[in-house]
């Protein structure tokens, strides 16, 4: 019964994740049409991913990380923290 609750739980939580990812790879791809971010589903999309992104972003400012670069780095990190975190939960 424990077994399979932590199971489902798993499950869940790397559902999670994928739809976290999708919304990123969402953010990324309106960023290059909608680059006010004016639009209702963009805002939706700055909304649901940004507490994710903003602890990196500022952690990377405080450490003056990345300064200067023009890719957004910490959105590249908070990707692969997604994917290294829901690449664990699978095995």
């Amino acid at each position: 019964m424990l077994d399979t609750l932590l199971f489902l739980l798993k499950q869940t939580f790397v559902l999670l994740l994928d739809a976290l990812s999708l919304a990123l790879l969402l953010r990324a791809i309106f960023s290059w049409f909608d680059q006010t971010g004016e639009s209702r589903f963009s805002g939706f999309l700055f909304l649901l991913t940004e507490p994710i992104i903003l602890p990196i972003r500022r952690l990377c400012q405080k450490m003056h990380w990345f300064e200067g670069t023009p890719l957004d780095f910490p959105f590249l990190i908070a990707v692969l923290l997604i994917t290294l975190i829901r690449s664990f939960l699978i095995v």
